[in-house]
């Protein structure tokens, strides 16, 4: 087993929440442990996509994979997770709008009149 530095932890968990896929993965693991057909049902992904991701997810160290029977349970690897994936829905986030991130989905595109005003975005649990 490889001990990772805390910056590498860091930038694993950030690398697992910079997919809505996972992160949406996650946030439904931190609620108890999940078989792949029901999540991918739950998130809206096919077993394909969400295979991947748990993949993904697996290779950061976040979650862990049960046999379980004939079938797979995924489950987040430590208590802890779910404990800092509360702390993280539970701040407030404010998006400036002065944005570099170059993303497409990113708030700074969205029209005006929309749901999320690309001039602020809170967002709270």
């Amino acid at each position: 087993m490889r001990i990772l530095s805390t910056v590498d932890v860091l930038a694993r968990f950030g690398k697992a929440l910079s997919d809505p896929t996972r992160a949406a993965i996650l946030l439904q693991l931190k609620d108890g442990p999940a078989f792949p057909a029901d999540l991918a049902d739950s998130i809206g992904v096919s077993r394909q996509i969400l295979s991947n991701h748990l993949a993904c997810l697996r290779d950061c160290g976040l979650v862990a994979a049960e046999p379980d029977g004939r079938r797979v349970r995924y489950e987040l690897s430590d208590a802890k997770l779910a404990h800092a994936l509360e702390d993280l829905l539970g701040t407030i986030l404010t998006v400036d709008t002065i944005c570099g991130c170059a993303e497409p989905e990113c708030a700074q595109d969205t029209p005006p009149g929309s749901l999320a005003s690309p001039e602020t975005m809170e967002v709270r649990s």
